[in-house]
């Protein structure tokens, strides 16, 4: 592959991580689009029918009121000249972080060799987006706005939608479902698209129910008939209160929603503190969690956001190439999957390469090694292992002609210098620990 190529490659492949980020400025501009035309349909309807009125009655009522009317129409019509203008300025701020986006790309296609210098700061400020998105993405917005502001990457990181998310999130988190209904409501036409689509693309081979409403608000409102039930020890009007609810948000969907339809019933007969199943895990607290989780996997799908964050993503990728079938080995002590039984060798971020049960490999330290279990493994056409390798008993792996030359220059004359098993010993270069020759095992390569 030439280098132009290799430019040309590496472009694609942050395009497919910028890509999220703009489609959300997509989402956004259409749904600012769309709220303008509301605003000059209804105004028009009123106006046009406010305007034959007043000319119907021009003749027949006293001037001073047709006055008052024009008055009247001519003041609406500013106030709707106010609220296009917010709009506009809005769809311009949106338009030019698009803009700063795509050039952002540009940028990286002109570099000439990813050895530039260019590159390098690029690719800082790449990853200065990407973290600011991580941490936007786990909530922390004061950090990630500090951390946008000091670095100048505000325009490309979209903190507003973050911020409203995860406050809809954490109030549903409180057990209150107020705001994520009056946040479907607002966004009902684009969640019913939604939920067509994706009952659309499930391949079925009975005929495919497009449910009515979304997951979300019926999980919701599924929510509230609990917590209907929940009062019924305390108040007399609850039951009736909650099969009238159930009537009118829940029974409607039963064509959607067969199983839990059938447990509407059951959790009549149930009282809040029953262990019985599943009836116990509707009335658990930690349901408000889940209603929480689901309600940021609705936000993200809507604004084409990612579920995972995009530094992840970008992890991912580079800890792929990295990867072999011994970092999460059980016999490798490095790997967390034998934390438990070895605590000395823990993953460890520390790097030392002279205590034991450190590692160098990023996928076996503790920040990355979960990270790296679900990526697959690295493809490679060329083998860097050095010849006729040998395996010491701690589990390392070293050529023969290495493990002989670290004899000669030990001097150990005990040690059989041919390499072959015999009565000598040698000692690991990374540990420091002495083994004989008989302990080594040959490696083949497969």
């Amino acid at each position: 592959m030439s280098e132009n190529d290799t430019n040309k490659f590496n472009v694609q492949n942050h395009l497919i991580l910028e890509q999220p980020l703009l489609a959300v400025n997509l989402e956004q501009l259409r749904r600012t689009f769309k709220r303008s035309q509301i605003v000059i349909d209804h105004e028009q309807k009123t106006t046009n029918a406010l305007l034959k009125e007043a000319a119907k009655n021009a003749n027949t009522s006293d001037p001073s009121e047709t006055l008052a009317a024009l008055d009247g129409m001519i003041s609406r019509m500013e106030k709707m000249k106010r609220r296009l203008q917010v709009l506009s300025d809005e769809e311009q701020s949106l338009h030019d972080k698009s803009a700063k986006r795509i050039r952002h790309l540009q940028e990286l296609y002109r570099i000439p060799s990813l050895t530039d210098a260019t590159y390098e700061a690029w690719s800082r400020k790449r990853l200065d987006i990407l973290t600011g998105e991580f941490l936007l993405s786990e909530g922390l917005m004061e950090t990630a706005a500090a951390l946008a502001k000091s670095k100048d990457v505000e325009d490309f990181i979209d903190l507003d939608i973050f911020a409203s998310c995860h406050k809809i999130a954490d109030s549903i988190q409180r057990g209150q479902a107020a705001d994520a209904l009056q946040w479907i409501k607002d966004n009902r036409d684009a969640l019913k698209k939604l939920v067509e689509r994706d009952a659309s693309s499930q391949p079925s081979t009975t005929p495919t129910v497009i449910p009515k409403i979304s997951t979300l608000e019926y999980e919701l409102r599924f929510q509230e008939y609990i917590e209907l039930l929940r009062q019924i020890p305390e108040r007399q009007n609850a039951r009736v209160e909650a099969l009238a609810h159930a009537q009118k948000y829940l029974y409607p969907h039963n064509a959607a929603h067969p199983s839990q339809t059938l447990t509407l019933g059951g959790l009549l007969a149930q009282s809040p503190k029953s262990p019985t199943k599943p009836y116990a895990e509707y009335f658990a607290p930690a349901r408000w969690t889940y209603l929480s989780q689901l309600f940021i996997e609705t936000h993200h799908q809507l604004y084409n956001l990612p579920t995972r964050p995009l530094l992840h993503v970008a992890l991912s990728a580079g800890l792929s190439a990295l990867k072999t079938p011994a970092c999460h080995s059980p016999l490798n002590p490095a790997s967390s999957a034998t934390t438990d039984q070895h605590p000395k060798f823990a993953p460890s971020s520390a790097h030392n390469a002279y205590n034991p049960g450190t590692s160098l490999c990023p996928i076996c330290s503790t920040e990355l090694n979960a990270l790296a279990r679900s990526v697959p493994y690295a493809h490679h056409t060329k083998s860097y292992v050095e010849n006729d390798p040998l395996m010491l008993p701690n589990g390392r792996v070293y050529g023969r002609e290495r493990l002989l030359e670290l004899e000669r220059k030990h001097i150990r004359p005990t040690s059989n210098v041919d390499g072959t098993a015999g009565k000598g010993d040698i000692r690991d270069p990374m540990t420091n620990e002495s083994f004989k020759w008989s302990e080594l095992k040959r490696v083949f390569i497969t």
